[in-house]
């Protein structure tokens, strides 16, 4: 007979204080998703290298447009998360977010590069950003070489979504002006 074990849902706030604490470390890989303490996959060649690439290309095309931030936290207390993002787009702001982690309104494009980390990212992860507010999320998915582009946020999951492949253009909605090929981004 299984034994039904209640958790405890941790908030973001009582996350933060378990970092302040130094409870939890930076070399602690793991993240807050829906109220619960979870390990992070580890990060390979690959999925670095193309990390890296759309760090580059985001940096290279938006220059001072938007602040590029890769795999930094981000605070969702609406859905109890503070997800680590491969790739997030923020909007501007002149202290870099010093005063405190970018929230749903400071996020126009999150990136999630899918490796060993697919099944989270597109069965946890990306309900999570919808009800959270992310105006738009795109999943690069190493293993079929696709990108899906997921916009119109609600709280049972996003109303547009598309498929991209090889030799296919897109641009992030808040930035039209920026259209990249799918192989700009998978290299």
């Amino acid at each position: 007979m299984a034994i039904a074990l209640r958790r405890y849902r941790f908030t973001v706030d009582e996350y933060e204080r378990l970092a302040q604490a130094n409870v939890l470390t930076q070399c602690d890989r793991v993240e807050l998703l829906d109220g619960e303490i979870v390990e992070m996959t580890p990060i390979g060649d690959r999925h670095a290298s193309v990390v890296a690439r759309l760090t580059s290309l985001f940096s290279k095309h938006l220059g001072d447009r938007a602040i590029v931030w890769p795999q930094n936290p981000i605070r969702l207390p609406v859905v109890r998360s503070m997800p680590q993002p491969d790739v997030v787009l923020l909007r501007r702001r002149v202290d870099f977010y010093a005063s405190g982690k970018p929230g749903p309104d400071d996020v126009p494009l999150l990136v999630e590069v899918m490796d060993t980390s697919a099944e989270t990212d597109r069965r946890v992860k990306l309900p999570l950003y919808a009800r959270a507010g992310i105006a738009e999320t795109w999943l690069v998915e190493l293993a079929t070489d696709r990108v899906e582009t997921f916009r119109r946020p609600t709280t049972t999951g996003y109303g547009e979504a598309a498929t991209l492949e090889r030799g296919q253009r897109l641009a992030p909605q808040a930035f039209p002006d920026l259209v990249l090929l799918v192989d700009d981004l998978l290299g």
